[in-house]
Order: C-alpha cells, then structure tokens, then sequence
C-alpha cells in the first residue's frame, strides 16, 4: 500500500503526508509538478523536526506515476463513488490524493480503479488534505490487517 499525492499545493500539507507516512510505515509518492519548488532538501525542510522522513518518491509526472505505480489506483474525491467504509481495501492499493487547490483533472477521475469519498456532516465541503490521507490510509491499514502493533514501551509515561 502506498499514499500518494497529485502535485500537492501546499507544502506543510506535504510535510504532514510524509510524517503520517513514516508513522504509519508506508511509502509517500509525490506526483510533480508542484505548488511549489520541491527537492529533496524541502522535503526535509516539510517534514519538519521529524528526522528520517521515511519512503518518499518523487515522479516527475503522472504519466511516470503510472509506470511505476502497483496495485489499484483509489481516488479520494469529493465527486466519489463508495463511501469510505462501505469500501473494500486490498494491501497493494495505491491511496490517490488530490491537490488542495482542485483536486484532479479529468483525466485522473478516469484513470482511477475505484472513487471513495469520506462522508462528512450536511452542509461540509471536505477535510483537509492530510486529514482526509490520514482517514483514507487509516481505514485502508485497518482493514488489510497492516496497521501498526501498539508497544506500550514505545511511549513515555505521563503522569
């Protein structure tokens, strides 16, 4: 499984997909152009204090996305087909995020497999980027069974 974002607008949006990555040990893939200059040192830069930013791969374009891309390609959309939790996730699916400015042209609307939307309460537009990314990947892991195990011992105790 794979997160990944269609020529994302906003940087810290960009930082925050990659720290939910590496905490949820799954790959990013970033599809240029973006909203902004990207090299590998803004990626540090986005992914902040986190240190090792995890898997991040960069395509040059979606046309080189789709030749490297495995699995199924699931969109995110507004303009969704099955709700999120009525939708079955395989562990090979690519999680397809658009831009923040205006999601995906037409042209990936139709390349994609399958068409998920995140139902939100009457009267909402959608969630933020990462918000929506770590909804969708959350569910995604939970399903296929690749959710990572809690180690109590791995976090500080608070008093």
């Amino acid at each position: 499984m794979l997160l990944a974002l269609f020529q994302p607008d906003i940087p810290q949006n960009l930082g925050a997909a990659i720290r939910l990555g590496a905490c949820l040990d799954t790959p990013v893939h970033v599809i240029e152009p973006c909203g902004f200059p990207l090299s590998d040192k803004a990626i540090r830069r986005a992914a902040l204090d986190y240190g090792d930013p995890g898997e991040v791969v960069r395509h040059p374009s979606w046309e080189a996305f789709r030749a490297a891309a495995p699995g199924r390609i699931v969109l995110f959309t507004t303009r969704g087909a099955s709700p999120l939790h009525d939708f079955a996730f395989r562990p090979d699916d690519v999680l397809l995020f658009g831009r923040e400015s205006s999601g995906v042209p037409d042209f990936v609307q139709d390349a994609a497999d399958a068409r998920v939307i995140i139902p939100l309460s009457r009267g909402r537009r959608s969630f933020n980027l990462t918000v929506s990314a770590a909804i969708g990947l959350s569910e995604a892991l939970r399903q296929t069974g690749r959710f990572p195990a809690f180690h109590l011992q791995d976090f500080p105790a608070h008093d």
